[in-house]
């Protein structure tokens, strides 16, 4: 008998089925729905019916991409902080800036992304931050570990500002960056509740203020304005 040569097994790829063009399409559509709806309102606010109704998928489409609304909140974070923090990479490695020039390059134009939808959208890490009560402990840490990606990237601005004589030796880059976080997500907070520019525009002025030394001596902040919501 003649030996007949064993057929050659496909070795299937390790890992998850790679996810058909429309199933990838879905779960975009669910992401991009999911940031306007939460950086204009909130976590607790917005339910996934609305997120359906919205986006135009069915409960079965949601529950396929993601296990509850807490493992939705942690994409909608990831999401956001690729976004985001590119956006950060973008203007700080722009050399044809000064340091400080870049780090006001990226505030001049979240100011424009804000007045874009009339100061109706904030931070998504800002908004879901004020919702401690209503997240699992893995979104708040979430949320901390990005925050501080992005205080890590601006403070590698300031050191870089710093080595070139814009701040003082004796300022200390890592505690300005998280000063600004801290402040410009407050900033964001308030611009979005009165509808107005404002209130970014007076937190740099003293941000720049504090970097510089010089006298933080602008107008007075004022509190007229838009307050219709």
């Amino acid at each position: 008998m003649t030996n007949q040569p064993m057929p050659t097994q496909t070795r299937r790829p390790r890992g998850r089925p790679r996810r058909a063009p429309d199933d990838q399409l879905a779960r975009k559509d669910l992401i991009r729905v999911g940031l306007v709806c939460l950086t204009e309102r909130g976590f607790t606010d917005v339910s996934v019916d609305e997120i359906l109704k919205a986006s135009g998928k069915t409960k079965g489409t949601f529950y396929h991409h993601f296990k509850s609304k807490a493992d939705y909140g942690e994409a909608l974070i990831e999401a956001y902080n690729a976004y985001f923090a590119a956006k950060l990479q973008s203007c700080f490695s722009d050399d044809s800036l000064s340091p400080l020039d870049r780090l006001r390059k990226f505030v001049d134009g979240a100011e424009a992304g804000m007045a874009k939808h009339d100061f109706r959208r904030g931070c998504l890490v800002g908004n879901l931050g004020q919702e401690m009560a209503a997240l699992t402990p893995d979104m708040c840490a979430h949320l901390i570990s990005v925050l501080k990606g992005w205080q890590k990237l601006t403070a590698d601005c300031l050191t870089l500002a710093q080595s070139e004589g814009q701040i003082a030796p004796d300022q200390a880059p890592e505690a300005l960056a998280e000063f600004f976080w801290i402040g410009w997500e407050g900033a964001v907070l308030r611009s979005k509740l009165e509808r107005r520019p404002e209130p970014l525009r007076h937190f740099a002025r003293g941000f720049f203020s504090l970097l510089t030394n010089t006298p933080f001596s602008n107008p007075p902040f004022q509190t007229e304005g838009k307050h219709n919501v």
